[in-house]
Protein backbone atom coordinates (compact mmCIF):
# COMPACT_ATOMS: atom_id res chain seq x y z
CA UNK A 1 0.00 0.00 0.00
CA UNK A 2 1.53 3.24 -1.26
CA UNK A 3 2.04 6.02 1.65
CA UNK A 4 -0.27 9.46 0.35
CA UNK A 5 0.64 12.12 2.03
CA UNK A 6 -2.28 14.64 1.83
CA UNK A 7 -3.06 17.36 4.39
CA UNK A 8 -6.08 16.60 7.60
CA UNK A 9 -8.78 18.83 7.87
CA UNK A 10 -7.64 19.44 11.48
CA UNK A 11 -4.44 20.57 10.25
CA UNK A 12 -6.23 23.51 8.83
CA UNK A 13 -8.68 26.30 9.45
CA UNK A 14 -11.53 24.21 7.03
CA UNK A 15 -13.58 23.32 10.10
CA UNK A 16 -15.05 25.17 13.47
CA UNK A 17 -14.19 24.90 16.71
CA UNK A 18 -17.14 22.99 17.60
CA UNK A 19 -16.04 20.64 15.09
CA UNK A 20 -12.64 20.45 16.05
CA UNK A 21 -13.41 19.76 19.65
CA UNK A 22 -15.91 16.61 18.74
CA UNK A 23 -12.25 14.92 16.26
CA UNK A 24 -10.28 15.66 19.50
CA UNK A 25 -13.00 13.44 21.44
CA UNK A 26 -12.75 11.00 18.98
CA UNK A 27 -9.25 10.86 19.11
CA UNK A 28 -8.92 10.96 22.56
CA UNK A 29 -11.27 7.53 22.64
CA UNK A 30 -8.85 6.36 20.24
CA UNK A 31 -6.18 6.87 21.77
CA UNK A 32 -7.79 5.24 24.96
CA UNK A 33 -9.03 2.24 23.53
CA UNK A 34 -6.99 1.12 20.57
CA UNK A 35 -3.12 1.23 21.87
CA UNK A 36 -2.70 4.88 21.95
CA UNK A 37 -1.94 5.50 25.84
CA UNK A 38 -0.73 1.77 26.14
CA UNK A 39 2.07 2.32 23.41
CA UNK A 40 3.40 5.42 25.23
CA UNK A 41 3.32 4.12 28.34
CA UNK A 42 5.13 1.43 27.35
CA UNK A 43 7.98 3.47 25.83
CA UNK A 44 8.29 5.72 28.85
CA UNK A 45 8.52 2.81 31.32
CA UNK A 46 10.99 1.46 28.97
CA UNK A 47 12.95 4.54 29.35
CA UNK A 48 12.75 4.93 32.78
CA UNK A 49 14.32 0.90 33.34
CA UNK A 50 16.61 1.38 30.61
CA UNK A 51 18.01 4.49 32.14
CA UNK A 52 17.52 3.73 36.04
CA UNK A 53 15.43 6.60 36.83
CA UNK A 54 11.98 6.81 38.83
CA UNK A 55 11.79 10.83 37.47
CA UNK A 56 11.38 12.03 34.20
CA UNK A 57 10.74 15.27 32.66
CA UNK A 58 9.66 15.16 29.38
CA UNK A 59 8.64 17.41 26.51
CA UNK A 60 4.93 16.28 24.68
CA UNK A 61 5.29 17.75 20.63
CA UNK A 62 2.11 17.65 19.06
CA UNK A 63 0.03 17.52 22.20
CA UNK A 64 -3.26 18.92 21.63
CA UNK A 65 -5.19 18.40 24.83
CA UNK A 66 -2.27 15.89 26.66
CA UNK A 67 -4.85 13.73 27.62
CA UNK A 68 -2.23 10.81 26.24
CA UNK A 69 0.82 11.77 28.71
CA UNK A 70 -1.95 12.79 31.65
CA UNK A 71 -2.96 8.89 31.34
CA UNK A 72 0.68 7.88 30.92
CA UNK A 73 1.76 10.00 34.10
CA UNK A 74 -1.32 8.96 36.99
CA UNK A 75 -0.43 5.50 35.90
CA UNK A 76 3.69 4.83 35.86
CA UNK A 77 2.85 7.05 38.78
CA UNK A 78 1.46 3.67 40.78
CA UNK A 79 4.85 1.91 39.78
CA UNK A 80 7.09 4.60 41.34
CA UNK A 81 8.09 6.70 38.41
CA UNK A 82 7.42 10.26 38.32
CA UNK A 83 7.11 12.07 34.85
CA UNK A 84 6.86 15.78 34.91
CA UNK A 85 5.02 16.66 31.43
CA UNK A 86 5.50 19.89 29.34
CA UNK A 87 3.06 20.12 26.69
CA UNK A 88 3.64 22.06 23.16
CA UNK A 89 1.10 22.33 20.42
CA UNK A 90 1.29 24.85 17.12
CA UNK A 91 -1.75 26.21 18.10
CA UNK A 92 -2.99 27.57 21.26
CA UNK A 93 -6.55 26.25 20.72
CA UNK A 94 -5.48 22.75 20.88
CA UNK A 95 -3.65 22.96 24.57
CA UNK A 96 -5.48 23.14 27.70
CA UNK A 97 -4.73 26.37 29.88
CA UNK A 98 -1.50 26.19 32.29
CA UNK A 99 1.78 27.00 33.07
CA UNK A 100 3.37 24.19 31.37
CA UNK A 101 1.68 24.43 28.11
CA UNK A 102 3.58 26.32 25.17
CA UNK A 103 2.92 27.04 21.46
CA UNK A 104 6.07 26.44 19.07
CA UNK A 105 7.13 25.05 16.05
CA UNK A 106 7.78 21.25 16.28
CA UNK A 107 10.59 21.43 13.67
CA UNK A 108 12.49 24.59 16.16
CA UNK A 109 11.80 23.81 19.50
CA UNK A 110 12.36 26.82 21.52
CA UNK A 111 14.84 25.22 24.32
CA UNK A 112 17.94 25.28 24.76
CA UNK A 113 20.25 21.67 24.45
CA UNK A 114 18.96 19.07 26.67
CA UNK A 115 16.28 20.83 28.49
CA UNK A 116 14.48 17.58 29.01
CA UNK A 117 15.06 13.83 29.58
CA UNK A 118 12.38 13.11 27.06
CA UNK A 119 11.10 14.34 24.15
CA UNK A 120 7.65 12.63 22.84
CA UNK A 121 5.49 12.61 20.34
CA UNK A 122 1.64 10.56 19.37
CA UNK A 123 -0.08 10.86 16.08
CA UNK A 124 2.61 13.42 15.09
CA UNK A 125 5.35 11.79 13.11
CA UNK A 126 3.08 10.76 9.78
CA UNK A 127 2.07 14.69 9.38
CA UNK A 128 5.62 15.28 8.32
CA UNK A 129 7.33 14.72 5.54
CA UNK A 130 10.47 12.01 5.27
CA UNK A 131 13.08 15.33 5.55
CA UNK A 132 10.82 16.99 8.40
CA UNK A 133 11.15 13.76 10.34
CA UNK A 134 14.68 14.09 10.10
CA UNK A 135 14.35 17.82 11.18
CA UNK A 136 12.06 16.90 13.65
CA UNK A 137 14.14 14.09 15.27
CA UNK A 138 17.24 16.12 15.48
CA UNK A 139 15.53 18.79 17.45
CA UNK A 140 14.24 16.43 19.90
CA UNK A 141 17.48 14.96 20.02
CA UNK A 142 19.12 17.79 20.72
CA UNK A 143 16.48 19.19 23.35
CA UNK A 144 16.48 15.78 25.11
CA UNK A 145 19.25 14.22 27.42
CA UNK A 146 18.26 10.81 27.15
CA UNK A 147 15.89 9.54 24.07
CA UNK A 148 13.12 10.69 21.85
CA UNK A 149 9.96 8.44 21.55
CA UNK A 150 7.79 8.34 18.83
CA UNK A 151 4.32 6.91 18.89
CA UNK A 152 2.37 6.75 15.63
CA UNK A 153 0.40 4.54 13.04
CA UNK A 154 1.06 1.88 10.95
CA UNK A 155 -0.01 1.79 7.08
CA UNK A 156 -1.64 -1.11 6.77
CA UNK A 157 -4.56 -2.14 4.19
CA UNK A 158 -6.71 -3.85 7.33
CA UNK A 159 -6.02 -0.83 9.21
CA UNK A 160 -7.69 1.47 6.14
CA UNK A 161 -10.46 -0.55 5.90
CA UNK A 162 -11.13 -1.22 9.83
CA UNK A 163 -11.22 3.06 8.88
CA UNK A 164 -13.40 2.63 6.86
CA UNK A 165 -16.08 0.60 8.55
CA UNK A 166 -15.84 2.60 11.68
CA UNK A 167 -17.99 5.62 10.01
CA UNK A 168 -21.44 4.02 11.54
CA UNK A 169 -20.17 4.52 15.35
CA UNK A 170 -18.50 7.68 14.41
CA UNK A 171 -19.35 10.98 16.43
CA UNK A 172 -17.02 13.41 14.45
CA UNK A 173 -17.58 12.97 10.46
CA UNK A 174 -13.68 15.25 10.81
CA UNK A 175 -12.55 12.80 12.74
CA UNK A 176 -13.18 9.93 10.48
CA UNK A 177 -12.32 11.92 7.14
CA UNK A 178 -9.00 12.66 9.36
CA UNK A 179 -8.46 8.82 10.52
CA UNK A 180 -8.80 7.62 6.53
CA UNK A 181 -5.99 10.35 5.59
CA UNK A 182 -3.85 9.12 8.28
CA UNK A 183 -3.44 5.87 7.99
CA UNK A 184 -2.69 6.60 4.29
CA UNK A 185 -0.10 9.17 5.08
CA UNK A 186 1.24 6.80 7.88
CA UNK A 187 4.88 5.33 7.51
CA UNK A 188 5.64 1.77 8.07
CA UNK A 189 8.55 0.80 10.65
CA UNK A 190 10.30 -0.44 8.26
CA UNK A 191 9.86 2.79 6.24
CA UNK A 192 10.75 4.72 10.09
CA UNK A 193 13.34 3.08 10.32
CA UNK A 194 15.27 3.85 6.98
CA UNK A 195 14.15 7.40 7.17
CA UNK A 196 15.98 7.46 10.36
CA UNK A 197 18.50 5.58 9.82
CA UNK A 198 19.86 8.15 7.40
CA UNK A 199 20.19 11.20 9.58
CA UNK A 200 22.97 13.94 8.96
CA UNK A 201 23.01 14.01 12.84
CA UNK A 202 25.42 11.13 14.47
CA UNK A 203 23.65 11.70 17.86
CA UNK A 204 22.36 8.59 18.61
CA UNK A 205 22.68 4.64 17.91
CA UNK A 206 19.57 3.60 15.61
CA UNK A 207 16.46 3.20 16.74
CA UNK A 208 14.24 0.83 18.37
CA UNK A 209 10.76 0.35 16.81
CA UNK A 210 8.12 -2.54 18.06
CA UNK A 211 4.68 -2.88 16.42
CA UNK A 212 1.84 -2.70 19.03
CA UNK A 213 -1.84 -3.73 18.71
CA UNK A 214 -4.17 -2.23 16.37
CA UNK A 215 -1.75 -1.25 13.94
CA UNK A 216 0.73 1.04 16.28
CA UNK A 217 4.17 1.24 16.85
CA UNK A 218 6.96 2.56 19.17
CA UNK A 219 9.77 4.51 18.14
CA UNK A 220 12.96 4.76 20.73
CA UNK A 221 16.13 7.03 19.61
CA UNK A 222 18.45 6.80 22.60
CA UNK A 223 20.51 9.83 22.61
CA UNK A 224 24.17 8.74 22.42
CA UNK A 225 26.13 8.92 25.28
CA UNK A 226 29.18 11.33 23.92
CA UNK A 227 26.10 13.61 23.19
CA UNK A 228 24.08 13.38 26.36
CA UNK A 229 24.06 16.41 28.37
Amino acid sequence: MRRVDRAEILDSDACSAAEVQAALSVIGQVNRRFGGVSTSQKLVEEAARSSGVTRLSMLEVAAASGEVPEIVRKNIAQNGITLDVTLLDIARSHLPRGNHSIVANALHLPFSDGSFDLVSCNLFAHHLTPEQLRQFVNEGLRVCRRAMLINDLVRHPVHLALVYASFPIMRSRVAWLDGLTSVRRAYTPEEIRKILGNRSSPASAKPQIFRHRLFRMGVTIWKSATAAC
